[in-house]
């Protein structure tokens, strides 16, 4: 489900052009608007003129706290009249341009583009870009998915447990340029935290009915099957009790040893119910997964870049046994395994359905965020690994994707999903002013 968000609605005119046709346009699209899912309307229903008109909007969009504004150019209209709302609610903006009408009486009606034109060229040379533009009549879906994104990550409370895996340093994060591009704070928890939590007996009656209807159990103990329902019972409790949105878990060295099984089965359970988590304390994957849910992504699965087979074009997209558990094929068993960690490794293992997919990571260097993402599909394949892995080939050839990932150092890490988000992700990266590799 996407995520809900308010949208501000303006609509700027002048009286040397058509105002009245403009007037009428407005309430068709707000008529239009209503019938969004997940947004709640907050239009300013009189057309803004004036500077006085601005302030005032400026003030209600204020006082509603949007998420992001649609500044309709209904005809061409003063150049203060954007700048004065922005200065007041720094959120960011649709510069909606309406195709023209026709001429009435040899005189251009609207001239709605060339508002559109004055507003983004005084919002740019003003230093600020975080906007997007259309010349429609209807809004476009993707900003709105993409103001999702910036309201999920400003709203979003992330906590990682112990710490990044050993040695991937690649996924560290400044936190305070975290912050600072994303308004978002982590809060850190030890691992023991977790361990020594309580589990409610009869939740952990649930948690293991629903492994044992979800996966073939038959490769574990009765002993581990209650291991991980307990474990789910607890991180479940915990995320709840704190009030996190998602959680990164430093799921190996110490935590098969420290705690008797690895958290990867547990994980699989509680994404399948739409539990953001995040493998190997990888903060900036955690995010990115947020941002595929805001839009309306179906449990997001963390991946890696895996195998890649060039000469026929796919690769495969792998991780140990923890991808939610709904996103199986269902045509192989989907069991659970003790592949590794001495038999304490307890993970899920399935081939993942087929279809549309899109992976995407928001990565970091030294505090500078880029966006790499590509769209391509999975495709069948039958179960001949442990774990959870999907076949994908991608829009553009493997090598070339190949190239971009290492020559720029991309971390070795991302959400995939199901869909095509692409465009709600290049709107996000301008809206938040992340290169886009």
């Amino acid at each position: 489900m996407k995520k809900n968000i308010r949208l501000g609605v303006v609509c700027l005119a002048r009286n040397t052009f058509d105002f009245a046709a403009a007037e009428q346009l407005y309430g068709n699209i707000l008529k239009d608007l209503q019938t969004l899912d997940s947004v709640e309307v907050c239009a300013v229903k009189q057309l803004v003129m004036e500077v006085s008109d601005a302030i005032k909007a400026a003030s209600e969009l204020y006082d509603n706290r949007v998420d992001g504004i649609a500044v309709i150019s209904g005809t061409f209209h003063l150049g203060h009249l954007v700048l004065e709302i922005k200065k007041r609610v720094d959120k960011p903006l649709l510069l909606w341009g309406l195709p023209e009408l026709p001429y009435n009486g040899g005189k251009i009606r609207l001239n709605s583009v060339c508002g559109v034109n004055l507003n983004a060229s005084n919002l740019v040379k003003s230093g600020i870009n975080d906007f997007t533009y259309i010349i429609d009549g209807k809004i476009d879906e993707n900003w709105l998915d993409a103001v999702r994104m910036t309201a999920a990550l400003r709203s979003a409370k992330v906590g990682i447990l112990g710490y990044r895996a050993h040695g991937f340093f690649n996924l560290d994060v400044d936190e305070l340029a975290l912050y600072r591009k994303f308004g978002l704070l982590i809060d850190h928890y030890e691992l023991e935290q977790v361990w020594n939590y309580a589990a409610d007996e009869k939740q952990k009656q649930v948690y293991a009915e629903m492994l044992r209807q979800r996966f073939d159990v038959s490769g574990i103990s009765a002993s581990q099957l209650e291991r991980v329902a307990e474990l789910s019972v607890k991180l479940k409790t915990f995320i709840d009790d704190n009030g996190l949105t998602a959680l990164a878990v430093r799921c190996w060295p110490e935590f098969a040893a420290g705690y008797g099984i690895a958290p990867c089965a547990a994980m699989s359970l509680l994404q399948s119910l739409d539990v953001v988590l995040a493998c190997e304390g990888d903060i900036d994957c955690a995010l990115t997964m947020l941002c595929h849910r805001a839009a309306g992504a179906e449990t997001p699965f963390m991946a890696d870049l895996s195998q890649v087979n060039l000469k026929e074009d796919h690769a495969l997209m792998w991780h140990c046994g923890v991808a939610p558990a709904n996103l199986c094929d269902g045509k192989c068993a989907a069991t659970l395994d003790t592949y590794f960690a001495g038999g304490k490794g307890v993970t899920a293992g399935f081939v993942m359905k087929s279809g549309a997919i899109n992976m995407a990571r928001l990565d970091s260097v030294n505090g500078h965020y880029r966006l790499f993402q590509q769209k391509g599909e999975a495709l069948p394949m039958e179960k001949l690994l442990t774990g959870t892995y999907a076949k994908a080939r991608f829009d553009r050839p493997m090598k070339e994707v190949l190239d971009k990932v290492i020559y720029s150092g991309v971390a070795h890490h991302v959400s995939m999903v199901y869909g095509d988000f692409t465009q709600a992700m290049l709107i996000f990266a301008r809206l938040s002013g992340i290169e886009v590799l």
